[in-house]
């Protein structure tokens, strides 16, 4: 286990702190002479409940682990640690042509993904990268790859049914191969239910072997179909299979959901190596919880005599 810093130059801050803490005592000692000029001050720190005395240790100790805690965060502290994590990067691809409002999978095909695909980030260990596209008679890149999950969700959760009809998979698939041309593992988790109508697909297959590349497909509908706003749409799994099968990729049914968690395992490839997490989201997330405690003492236990 090390560490590293993205933004290395915001450390000269750290001489804040033994600034503050110098400021800190140098004020206790102004305090402590301004309440001497006071006959009664004793009694008057048992009536109002205050301490002139004291060094407000605690207070000092809160402050000078936000400021620490800031400074990191601002920073870029990156933990590199050694664990168990995927051996791929994905791209997640989410069909949002019209055929995918269909109910057949409950509460639509596309929600239904949607879901799924967000278990998968969920499930995924930390270092994984993962991109998100969705398509329809257009493909658009909602996440760049990278290793926060939360960015990867969110990409997932502003995913809306597309507006230019079609669903054109053998581009989808161009885009994804193009985004993982430079990792070293590289897979596609792709859901759709299959309907494809734009472009040559052949290509687009051949293309992802030569960059070795495992399609995994999803397929989301059913046989017998849904309703639609255009009429009946079914799952159609050849053009799924042949995906996955031509790329030594995974072929799953959604309707199988039971069976999900040995999917998402069979496809993930995990093994131990180097994964690097970035601490800036929570030590300001931490900075943020102790600077309300330092309020609450501040004007509780140690708020000053007016």
């Amino acid at each position: 286990m090390n560490f590293s810093f993205t933004h290395p130059t915001y450390l000269f801050l750290l001489f804040i702190i033994p600034i503050m803490i110098f400021l800190h005592f140098f004020s206790l000692k102004s305090r402590k002479r301004k309440a001497l000029k006071f006959a009664n001050f004793e009694a008057i720190a048992r009536i109002r409940n205050i301490d002139l005395y004291s060094k407000n240790l605690l207070i000092l100790i809160v402050s000078c682990i936000i400021a620490f805690s800031m400074i990191m965060s601002l920073s870029g502290l990156v933990l590199h640690i050694k664990t168990s994590s995927s051996s791929f990067a994905f791209v997640i691809a989410i069909d949002s042509s019209r055929s995918m409002e269909a109910i057949d999978i409950k509460p639509s095909r596309f929600e239904a993904a949607k879901n799924l695909a967000i278990e998968f980030v969920k499930t995924a260990k930390a270092g994984t990268k993962t991109g998100v596209i969705s398509f329809s008679g257009a493909s658009r890149i909602g996440q760049e790859l990278t290793e926060d999950r939360g960015l990867v969700i969110r990409a997932i959760e502003d995913m809306q049914l597309g507006e230019i009809g079609g669903t054109d998979l053998p581009e989808v698939i161009v885009i994804s191969t193009k985004m993982l041309k430079n990792e070293t593992g590289k897979a596609i988790l792709l859901f759709s239910d299959g309907q494809l109508n734009i472009g040559d697909l052949d290509d687009a297959i051949e293309g992802a072997r030569e960059n070795d590349i495992a399609i995994n497909t999803i397929g989301v509908g059913t046989k017998e179909g849904g309703a639609t706003t255009y009429g009946i749409s079914k799952l159609d799994e050849d053009s799924l299979r042949a995906a996955a099968y031509n790329t030594e990729g995974k072929f799953f049914m959604l309707e199988n959901s039971t069976d999900i968690e040995n999917y998402f395992e069979e496809i993930m490839g995990l093994t131990i190596r180097d994964v690097s997490i970035s601490l800036s989201r929570y030590l300001l997330t931490l900075s943020v919880i102790l600077f309300l405690i330092d309020f609450v003492l501040i004007n509780t236990r140690y708020r000053a005599l007016p």
